[in-house]
């Protein structure tokens, strides 16, 4: 079904070869794919006329395979293909050109459309000399650019005098909004509390990236060097200043820390205190209950064993773009099918979409090596969230969960007034469902006085951002050259 407005999808899923092609999919972030198609498809060295008209028609027919469902709507599970052919020259992996990026950063929020439409135009390219279309020549524009012809002319050459440019277009996207202005030194306001916010969570994962502690919502010195070293890390201009490109980016990486957080969580809850999985009499069986028979796909097989193995697959996607994400249901249906093989073929292994002894302990082995190097520890990062259990707490639960959730609503006190001290005794009772009603009511949560799957989410996402702020990960350089002698000074 088509889009009732166009939009910017913040990732967009790359099928890497013809449509009907054996080959797997990766899913980018949509800014990435459009540089990789313009650095793939035009030259950095071209004038900047040319390479502005040739950016917005690929933006353009991007959006309108979006736009249209066009793939999805032929049952296929990707947005676009990366076959000059079918659409866009994607090559994945390649190296990005450094103008084509920054142009980007600038446009890929622009399309063009006809007027008085609201669809992106299908803006079709070809090179011009050994292949041509009824659509733009990427050499005629640079010919025409040769003549100082404004981009907007040698789009309407190519496309027609009934075109327009629409900027600004909404990114859809999991994050908040772009405020709509660049956040640079002197800013201020909620916009940049939320900038500082990521930052500081994304500094866990990225040491390079310093801490700037209290989210102050004014964008300071410090501020500063931490927007530069994100910009550097992940490639952006390190000019200091958050524009969209940056503030999406941000938003990407967030979510994506987010994610692994919450796939730690739920590796939690399906190991228990551990995310090591090591019973090989569990796995021999889950392989047996998993292996497809001929003829008969395993479509519909459900249990514990196969929301393990989703949750590995789920893990995995998070690092190998080839390998899509699965419903976390314990059902074994065609998502999941399809993620197996993609496992399979990343991982190097017969690409059967059974999961026999071997794929279930390569996966796990994949899995475990992630889990070892890059969940957070929690003795490292001891922020309790770990702790406050998976069954609804609520008037006369009792126990250590209670006295977590206890000592978190009393750290909120400096936050939220409403909030009054608690006794951290461990047992629920009605001044605990009250201080727990008027947190849920200050983060228009349901005011249901329960500690339900939600509000212990929306708590265990504060208790992390929280220690973002202030706990360095033993990777995270100090600040100083530690020497000889040193001690750390005294906390009065």
């Amino acid at each position: 079904m088509a889009r009732v407005s166009p939009f910017v999808p913040e990732t967009i899923t790359v099928h890497l070869g013809a449509p009907a092609s054996p080959t797997g999919n990766v899913t980018v972030p949509f800014i990435d794919y459009i540089k990789n198609v313009s650095s793939s498809e035009v030259y950095p060295t071209w004038y900047p006329c040319a390479l502005f008209a040739n950016i917005h028609a690929q933006i353009s027919y991007a959006l309108n395979r979006v736009y249209l469902d066009y793939y999805p709507g032929r049952g296929y599970n990707f947005d676009i293909t990366s076959d000059a052919i079918f659409d866009q020259k994607y090559i994945f992996g390649r190296t990005i050109f450094e103008n084509i990026s920054n142009t980007v950063d600038e446009y890929f929020d622009t399309y063009i459309r006809r007027i008085g439409f609201t669809e992106p135009l299908a803006a079709l390219c070809c090179n011009g000399t050994t292949v041509t279309c009824d659509g733009l020549s990427q050499w005629g524009s640079q010919e025409l650019a040769a003549q100082e012809i404004h981009e907007m002319d040698i789009l309407r050459t190519y496309y027609g005098d009934d075109i327009e440019l629409v900027p600004d277009t909404r990114v859809e996207s999991d994050g908040p909004s772009c405020p709509g202005v660049a956040l640079s030194r002197g800013s201020s306001g909620e916009h940049v509390g939320t900038v500082q916010n990521e930052l500081n969570r994304i500094s866990q994962k990225c040491p390079q990236i310093p801490k700037i502690g209290d989210v102050t919502e004014f964008y300071d010195e410090l501020t500063e060097e931490a927007v530069i070293s994100f910009q550097e890390i992940f490639g952006l201009r390190p000019t200091g200043v958050v524009k969209k490109a940056t503030w999406y980016m941000l938003v990407f990486v967030y979510n994506g820390i987010t994610r692994l957080d919450e796939l730690n969580l739920e590796g939690q809850q399906l190991f228990g205190t551990s995310l090591q999985y090591t019973d090989s009499s569990l796995a021999t069986l889950a392989a047996d209950r998993l292996e497809l028979s001929e003829g008969n796909p395993g479509l519909g097989d459900e249990g514990e064993q196969v929301q393990i193995l989703q949750h590995f697959l789920n893990v995995l996607s998070a690092f190998y773009p080839t390998i899509p994400p699965v419903p976390n249901d314990g059902v074994f249906e065609q998502k999941t099918h399809i993620s197996v093989i993609e496992a399979q073929r990343a991982l190097r292994l017969p690409v059967t979409g059974i999961v026999d002894e071997i794929t279930w302990n390569t996966i796990y082995d994949a899995y475990n090596g992630i889990v070892e190097t890059v969940f957070i520890d929690p003795y490292i990062f001891p922020q309790d969230s770990m702790l406050l259990g998976s069954e609804d707490l609520r008037m006369g639960s009792s126990g250590e969960e209670v006295r977590i959730l206890q000592r978190f609503l009393n750290g909120e006190e400096g936050d939220q007034s409403v909030v009054s001290r608690l006794a951290e005794n461990g047992f629920y009772g009605r001044h605990t469902r009250w201080a727990v009603n008027e947190y849920q009511k200050v983060h228009n949560l349901p005011q249901t006085g329960i500690v339900d799957e939600g509000t212990r989410d929306h708590i265990i996402n504060r208790i992390i951002d929280r220690a973002s702020a202030f706990t360095s990960r033993h990777v995270q350089f100090p600040g100083k050259t530690i020497k000889e002698n040193d001690r750390d000074e005294e906390r009065i």
